[in-house]
Parts: C-alpha cells; sequence; structure tokens
C-alpha cells in the first residue's frame, strides 16, 4: 500500500471532526500543533516513519492542525541520575537542551511518541528522553490535559509492541496527560512490524493503526483546543 492510498482509506473517519472543528474555527487562525516524536537511535528509519505516518493521519482531520517530526536518532540524551532537581542540579551537557524549546511550545495541544521494542521493552533513549521530561512537571505541569497517544515498532507481529506502549504510557500519567487510543484495530496505540527490510510503509495493518492514532489525537487535540476560552 502506498502512502496515498493508506491516507485516504485511514482519513475518512476524521471528516466528521474536520467538518464541526471547521465551523468552530471560522474566522480564527487559531492552529492546534501535533507533535510527534521517534525514539529510536536509528534516525529516519522505521519508528520515524511510522510517526510520520500518524502526524500525516492527523493534520488531514482539519486545516487548524498542524504536525512536527521531532527524530531524537542520533542525539545523546542521557537518563535521570536522581534528584530533587533533575538538569539543574546535575548540571546533565547532552542534546536535551537543543530538543528542550520544542516540548515546551504552547502551541502544541497534543503528542504522539514512537519507541521499537527492544527485548520486549522500550529503547534506552526513549527512557532517557522520559525520565529527562521531569523538567516539563515544574513549576507547574506543561503537559497536563494534553491528548498523547503511543506507538511501537517491533521485529515481530507479537513483539512486544503493547508492552512498550503501556511503559510509555505510564510515564506520561505522572504529567496528567489525556491518554488517547487509537480506533477498532488499535485501541491502546498503534503497533507496527518491521518485516519488509526497514520499509514499515509494507506493513499495512500496522501503518492503518498509526494513522487511527494520529486521528484520535487531532480529535482529542481540537476538542480541548475549542473549550478553551
Amino acid at each position: 500500500m502506498n502512502r496515498r492510498k493508506f491516507i485516504n482509506k485511514t482519513l475518512a473517519t476524521g471528516a466528521a471532526v474536520s467538518i464541526s472543528s471547521a465551523t468552530a474555527f471560522a474566522g480564527d487562525r487559531t492552529s492546534v500543533k501535533i507533535l510527534g516524536i521517534s525514539c529510536s537511535p536509528r534516525k529516519g528509519k522505521t519508528t520515524a516513519t511510522a510517526v510520520q505516518a500518524a502526524l500525516d493521519a492527523a493534520k488531514k482531520v482539519d486545516g487548524h492542525i498542524e504536525v512536527e517530526l521531532l527524530d531524537l536518532g542520533g542525539l545523546e540524551i542521557l537518563g535521570w541520575s536522581g534528584g530533587a532537581k533533575p538538569n539543574e542540579a546535575q548540571q546533565i551537557t547532552d542534546d536535551f537542551d537543543l530538543i528542550l524549546p520544542k516540548l515546551r511550545d504552547p502551541d502544541v495541544g497534543g503528542w504522539i511518541i514512537g519507541s521499537p521494542s527492544y527485548f520486549r521493552s522500550m529503547s534506552a533513549l526513549c527512557k532517557a528522553f522520559l525520565e529527562r521530561l521531569a523538567v516539563l512537571r515544574s513549576p507547574k505541569l506543561l503537559l497536563a490535559d494534553k491528548p498523547v497517544g503511543v506507538l511501537a515498532v517491533g521485529a515481530y507481529r507479537n513483539g512486544g509492541q503493547e508492552l512498550v506502549i503501556e511503559q510509555i504510557q505510564a510515564a506520561m500519567l505522572c504529567h496528567e496527560v489525556m491518554v488517547v487510543g487509537g480506533k477498532p484495530g488499535a485501541h491502546q496505540g498503534a503497533t507496527l512490524w518491521n518485516a519488509y527490510k526497514d520499509d514499515i510503509t509494507k506493513d499495512e495493518f500496522g501503518m492503518d493503526t498509526a494513522g487511527k492514532l494520529g486521528i484520535r489525537v487531532a480529535e482529542a487535540a481540537l476538542r480541548l483546543a475549542l473549550r478553551k476560552p
């Protein structure tokens, strides 16, 4: 399945929210950004492609949706070694500060986080990234109530993807986010299988779950944006 066919098929379910939100946003330039974060050490590979597919689906839901992919591949992000004030107290020197402004962007209305499944767990890069998000909890919870969807890519169809999704969701609940799943076939999140020599787009089922996850995150972000005064 090529990307055009995938998007046309998957996005049909997002038409209803697009019509209603477009009416509500009429005459308003307000936009909602969905940030996709690929936590694979392999830059531009399967996890990044899967997150981008989810973002593509999210963007098609409504003209007010903007998307951005943050690919952590190739970056050095160290984990939190403990202490009351991560980063400041430890004076950690790595690449996390380079991406921090994007994470703190007030225009971001939702996140989609993706990780490969390594030994039925999230990547070390993903774990370190999640630990360093502690800086977004003080002095206030910057991510509170924002919808967050999760996807995972495994070497097998049942390669621990759902375990990875649960692990990431559990960490993000510490930020009081709104955990969002997908539509039927992707209720917990998107699960993809890298069975085609790094061409994840050939996993039609997995790509479909990525699209459905993107739609749900976009729908939730739009609804929350419409409720704000």
